[in-house]
């Protein structure tokens, strides 16, 4: 950037008119950008954009997550083969059929109560 201050300037006045333009259009595109950075849609739209991306990612992690408890879970009742293990499969199932009954009947004898 030469010095406006020289009194040694040798450029001519058509150099400088050309200069002033210049530094004048650049700094219409830079209040221009800013303009567009501060406005409330660009403000939303970036912090929408900010809050979907986080989301995506929590959510792959929570499916990377949720997949290997299903691959280790399913490893304890299937072998390698990829058939049941019995000696697992049923005492598991007779616990949640003893959970339900259970749960039935405290459910039954609370509706018998407000009867």
């Amino acid at each position: 950037m030469a010095d406006t201050s020289d009194s040694s300037d040798t450029r001519s006045p058509a150099e400088i008119e050309a200069d002033i333009k210049r530094r004048r259009d650049t700094l219409a595109e830079t209040l221009d950008e800013i303009g567009v950075r501060v406005h409330p849609k660009t403000i939303v739209g970036d912090a929408r954009a900010k809050v979907v991306s986080n989301i995506d990612h929590t959510l792959g992690k929570a499916y990377v997550s949720v997949n290997r408890v299903v691959s280790d879970v399913r490893g304890q009742f299937v072998d390698e083969d990829g058939a049941p293990r019995v000696e697992r499969i049923v005492p598991v199932a007779l616990v949640v059929v003893g959970v339900v009954g259970v749960v039935g009947l405290l459910a039954l004898g609370t509706r018998r109560r407000r009867a």
